[in-house]
């Protein structure tokens, strides 16, 4: 089945009924309006019983008549963003394979089936600017929307939507102003699905009280991280840029988390949830590892002076690293459609639900807060010792791989209270990001040299191969030197710029 994906921008207005549309000529650039005929859309939404999917800004439908009939799914990206993922119509009235996996994290076992139909009179206008390219779509829709559960209900509405063709957000914000200068008022739903829902979806998430406990700002931190993996579920799924990158993130903190606020959590519910998050976090690790190895090699290879390597060998060695990516991918897939997967995110959901608080949880956020970010610190500051009384260069990268794992739990554990302690969290949390991040270098430059030695051992002999890898061999041994002296200015920062309130 042919699946198509597509990102849209747009806003959408609610308009009085009986006004007529409101003429853009002018605004932002539009010199003409081509009106088109008028559509009649019929589209069945999906969700569980629970609206798992609509409670997450997401959208699942079957849509008959228009010019883009056939299933939808659409995802947030954040702000205006959403993306389209589309598959043909078909006669089926059961949600595709593809559109369900992709969908799998937000509602697990629980069966997905119709929950509302939208019916749409749709009078589309085309924007154009002065040489006739399209800037925008301007819908005029005319919406009847039916709930098709046991609580039923009819809501009749009329709604203009703008969507980005080849315009920008200035043109978005210049249309928007004319639209609520002409009686319009930018909607306060996500969807044309939330309309008709409105009042039925749960709560989207904690809220942060004006003096939360500790227990309020952990919780809350925690139900972020858990949304942000979820949402990046898709994208891993279909190998898009950067999204294993992003899911490990979320995984690493969530599991940081766990670690940092140890002593506010029952220790039995949590440290399995820690075991598990580092599980997955290492299955993504390999895809990642291997992503971040071909980008950096392929791209080295390609740098070296003309006439030093032949184009055949970069396409031979691009090609053995793509299928190390394919299979280090095969085995994300394999672990996403697995039952270990599902169980955590089952047991994290039970546990942002109603987290088994003890301690000091209930104690007023601040001080807690700080006290367990100091605790952060104080590891921080053993792990760089350690590290400068390494006896060799091999046990001093070992350590330094530990300062910089270290490091990232205090940045993490700083970002977590920012929204409590402010700009004393916001400046740690960059002081430890610096150290995070040339580390980060120097790791990749050590692990890049170890993938090289075992590289040549691994791929098959052709021509000057074994002459290119001793080249890139020797500039990563000269990035690694690089990255120590870095490392030294970091460090010395970070020691000299910290407040010891953190570790009072």
């Amino acid at each position: 089945m042919t699946i198509r994906s597509a990102t849209e921008i747009e806003r959408t207005f609610e308009f009085s009924a009986s006004e007529p549309a409101p003429d853009l000529v002018g605004v932002g650039g539009i010199a003409t309006v081509q009106t088109l005929a008028d559509e009649l859309l019929d589209a069945t939404y999906y969700d569980t019983a629970d609206f798992r999917l609509a409670s997450q800004r997401t959208t699942l439908r079957r849509r008959r008549g228009g010019r883009d009939a056939g299933w939808h799914l659409k995802l947030p990206l954040g702000g205006d963003a959403r993306e389209e993922i589309t598959t043909p119509l078909g006669r089926s009235m059961v949600v595709p394979g593809e559109l369900r996996t992709l969908v799998l994290s937000r509602v697990r076992a629980e069966p997905v089936r119709p929950v509302v139909r939208l019916r749409t009179e749709r009078t589309v206008r085309l924007l154009l600017d002065g040489a006739g390219s399209v800037l925008a779509e301007f819908a005029d829709d005319r919406v009847v929307g039916e709930t098709l559960g046991a609580d039923r209900r009819r809501v009749v509405w009329r709604e203009l939507e703008v969507e980005l063709v080849a315009g920008d957000h200035t043109f978005l914000d210049a249309v928007g102003k004319r639209l609520v200068a002409s009686g319009a008022r930018a909607s306060a739903r996500p969807s044309k699905l939330a309309r008709t829902l409105e009042g039925l979806l749960p709560a989207s998430g904690p809220v942060l009280p004006r003096h939360p406990a500790a227990a309020d700002a952990v919780l809350q931190h925690l139900h972020e991280q858990l949304v942000e993996l979820i949402s990046r579920d898709p994208g891993v799924r279909r190998d898009a840029p950067d999204a294993v990158h992003k899911m490990r993130v979320a995984t690493r903190r969530l599991r940081s988390a766990l670690l940092t606020y140890r002593r506010l959590l029952d220790r039995d519910s949590s440290d399995p949830m820690r075991a598990e998050l580092k599980h997955l976090a290492a299955v993504l690790g390999e895809a990642r590892d291997a992503e971040v190895l071909r980008a950096r090699l392929v791209g080295q290879i390609a740098e070296l002076p003309a006439g030093v390597v032949k184009r055949d060998v970069i396409q031979h060695v691009d090609q053995q690293l793509k299928e190390r990516h394919r299979q280090a991918h095969a085995r994300v897939l394999a672990e996403l459609n697995g039952p270990r997967y599902l169980a955590l995110l089952g047991a994290l959901d039970a546990f942002v639900t109603d987290p088994p608080w003890q301690g000091r949880a209930e104690r007023p956020a601040g001080k807690q807060l700080r006290r367990r970010v100091g605790s952060a610190v104080a590891k921080l500051d053993r792990a760089v010792a350690k590290a400068e009384g390494a006896p060799t260069a091999a046990q001093r990268d070992d350590l330094l791989h530990e300062v910089r794992k270290t490091a990232k739990q205090v940045r993490y554990a700083a970002e977590s209270t920012q929204q409590v302690l402010g700009s004393d969290a916001i400046a740690l949390a960059r002081r430890a990001q610096k150290i995070q991040e040339v580390l980060g270098d120097h790791q990749d430059s050590v692990v890049s040299r170890e993938r090289l030695l075992d590289f040549v051992g691994t791929i098959e002999p052709r021509g000057e191969t074994d002459f290119v890898f001793g080249v890139l061999y020797g500039q990563e041994r000269a990035r690694t030197a690089t990255t120590e002296d870095a490392y030294l200015q970091a460090r010395q920062a970070f020691s000299r710029k910290k407040s010891r309130a953190w570790l009072s």
